[in-house]
């Protein structure tokens, strides 16, 4: 079965909790320090602001998304490490699903998107407990 339609069937499984459904992402965000004051709305005149900025440095932003339970969890990091991803996945594992028998993950193959970030993480009993709880799947790079 080819990547797409693995990630498809997934999608026709019906809702489980012992088994949730999870689709995971992340996004690395600049962020942006105004540097001039806006200028206030007046009576016909609505508020008025210049687009300068200055950068801020940078966040990074991991999602969870279970649409068949309409769950979803935000969570800001400095970093975009494998560390900062094997800390997530353990979250949800054990804060966020944790009577749940297997978590199957959809995310993309991103480089630390897989077991060997956990063993950076932690020891290796801990991360093959966290890794008997997961099963991954993997969205195709192309759709295809």
């Amino acid at each position: 079965m080819c990547a797409m339609e693995d990630i498809l069937e997934l999608y026709h499984l019906p809702y489980d909790p012992d088994y949730p459904l999870v689709c995971m992402d992340e996004s690395s965000k600049q962020m942006l320090k105004e540097v001039r004051r806006p200028i206030p709305a007046r009576p016909g005149r609505p508020e008025r602001y210049d687009t300068e900025y200055e950068r801020n440095g940078t966040s990074n932003i991991f999602m969870f998304f279970e649409p068949l339970a309409a769950n979803r969890y935000v969570d800001i990091t400095n970093t975009r490490k494998a560390l900062d991803w094997a800390f997530q996945i353990k979250d949800l594992a054990d804060v966020k699903y944790p009577d749940a028998k297997k978590i199957i993950v959809v995310m993309d193959n991103l480089n630390t998107h897989n077991g060997a970030s956990l063993y950076k993480a932690f020891l290796p009993e801990e991360a093959r407990r966290i890794l008997d709880r997961i099963e991954f799947h993997y969205t195709p790079k192309h759709g295809y």
